[in-house]
């Protein structure tokens, strides 16, 4: 299975005319370190990735395809499709012609065209095309694998990330939608929501809580034990709070019924509240736990490499960044995946304003959907840019198919506060006796802020930028809104790092910085 396959793609240009097609591929090494591959697909196409090997680590070379003629598909796929065992029982096994998971995509082309893409599930973004002529790009319904596309008068290129793009071409740079295909002929068109349809049709409100608990306990579970899919050896981030120690306690136990030790990562400043609950975590689940103390110093120097890392300036997202940066180089030199608890808080209404200022539940309902639509360029950006930057490939349990479509299911009312203000209780309960009641049931902190980065890096920035500066840059015409200086020193290493991007074209931003 193919891992971290960089699919960019031109179908309306003569390939290979100069190194510009090479160039971009070369500026996604970090993505994939273990192989390249590249193919002109008949006249006007040239597909190319990077690959990170984490399943079929001998036969997953991409492109895949392309050995049929000039109606068959040529394909480079970026990421994971943790169904693609069973669609192996539904389609014939010619379609596939490896049994790389990325095989799955291109045998749906095969068998159904991008007609049939609502049928993968998983994290995935990819590019095919036909030596007759036809291209296709698509990306997963959530938007877990990034992919951008800029269409100019003569071509149209795909990255997985924004550094990739040629100066000329990165003023028409924008992000490509998930959920979506697009091909020359029919343009772009929507095959999936990011919340799926309702998994059931079942009335949990009628039913007993410990029976709604049960089953998002194995909804959860039945998630983490696809996420472990691999050849090599799988971690988990352990944060210190609720989400990742959930997927922790799911893992080990997995892991510990095949005489295998789970191993475990954390970050934060010496006797940080996450670096210790993490810890007391490890300890509890028996795994093989890892650390890396977060220093002032290496933490600003890392800024600028961070925020070209994540092609944002985004302060929330930058500060977050920073202390996952140290935690995937310390992850990367151990194993080549690691699960973490990203989407948890959206599904089951996490974060304090959910109940402040959505507290009806067709209110809470439609801000949680919305929350989760808007984490391809957020939380999932980060997750992505920082591990992808180290060779390290994230899984998101939480953000599987089935999990949202349970989640979503639940009554608004299940995923209100608890009487002393707690949130989440529904999913604390159904994970009774996984972790110590205490851990369980322990309060959530902001990453940023439970590891101890912001501490490090917000006061830094009075003393970098005055206030007059400030002032200044936020009312130049043309600048996106800056809301502090904070966000201004970012922008000013993005704008270096990134000439000619749009940021209202491939940004998205927290509410407050």
């Amino acid at each position: 299975m193919d891992i971290g396959t960089e699919c960019v793609g031109s179908p309306a240009r003569p390939a290979g005319t100069g190194t510009w097609a090479e160039d971009m591929l070369d500026r996604l090494a970090h993505r994939g370190p273990d192989d390249r591959g590249t193919r002109t697909v008949g006249d006007h196409t040239w597909l190319g990735h990077r690959r990170l090997s984490i399943v079929d680590l001998d036969g997953g070379h991409q492109p895949l395809g392309g050995t049929n003629g000039d109606d068959d598909w040529s394909l480079v796929c970026n990421g994971e499709i943790y169904n693609h065992q069973a669609l192996r029982d539904e389609m014939p096994a010619t379609a596939f012609g490896s049994s790389s998971d990325s095989a799955a995509a291109l045998a749906v082309l095969r068998t159904d065209g991008p007609q049939g893409l609502h049928r993968l599930r998983g994290m995935w973004a990819l590019c095919a095309a036909t030596p007759g002529g036809r291209f296709v790009a698509a990306r997963d319904a959530v938007g877990i694998k990034p992919l951008y596309w800029a269409r100019t008068a003569t071509a149209v290129h795909f990255a997985s990330e924004l550094r990739a793009f040629v100066p000329e071409v990165r003023p028409c740079a924008e992000i490509f939608p998930p959920g979506h295909w697009w091909t020359p002929q029919e343009g772009l068109r929507r095959f999936a929501e990011p919340v799926p349809a309702l998994s059931t049709t079942a009335d949990w409100s009628a039913m007993p809580r410990q029976v709604v608990e049960k089953a998002t306990f194995e909804s959860v579970a039945d998630s983490v034990r696809r996420h472990l899919m691999a050849d090599v050896e799988v971690g988990v981030f352990l944060s210190g709070g609720l989400d990742s120690g959930v997927v922790a306690a799911v893992a080990a136990e997995l892991y510990a019924r095949q005489g295998r030790t789970l191993k475990t990562f954390s970050v934060g400043t010496e006797d940080s509240p996450d670096l210790l609950a993490a810890r007391e975590t490890a300890a509890f689940l028996g795994t093989e736990h890892h650390e890396a103390l977060l220093d002032a110093g290496a933490a600003r120097r890392m800024l600028d490499d961070v925020v070209v890392c994540v092609e944002s300036f985004d302060a929330s997202l930058i500060r977050s960044a920073v202390p996952n940066w140290f935690l995937s180089e310390l992850a990367s030199r151990h194993v080549k995946v690691v699960l973490t608890g990203e989407g948890a808080d959206e599904l089951f209404a996490g974060y304090g304003y959910y109940h402040e200022h959505h507290a009806a539940p067709e209110e809470l309902d439609a801000e949680l959907r919305r929350t989760v639509g808007a984490l391809h360029g957020l939380n999932l950006q980060r997750c992505d840019r920082v591990t992808m930057a180290h060779g390290l490939e994230a899984r998101v349990p939480f953000l599987d198919h089935d999990v949202m479509a349970h989640a979503m299911s639940l009554p608004a009312h299940m995923k209100g506060l608890e009487a002393d203000g707690m949130e989440k209780g529904h999913l604390r309960r159904a994970f009774t006796g996984r972790l110590p009641d205490h851990l369980l049931w322990r309060r959530k902190e902001q990453f940023g802020t439970g590891s101890g980065a912001e501490s490090l890096l917000s006061p830094l920035w009075d003393t970098r930028i005055t206030d007059e500066e400030f002032t200044a840059a936020a009312a130049r015409e043309g600048a996106p809104e800056l809301r502090s200086k904070e966000e201004l020193g970012y922008y000013r290493t993005f704008r270096s790092a990134l000439p000619g991007i749009r940021p209202g074209a491939v940004l998205t931003r927290f509410a407050t910085g």
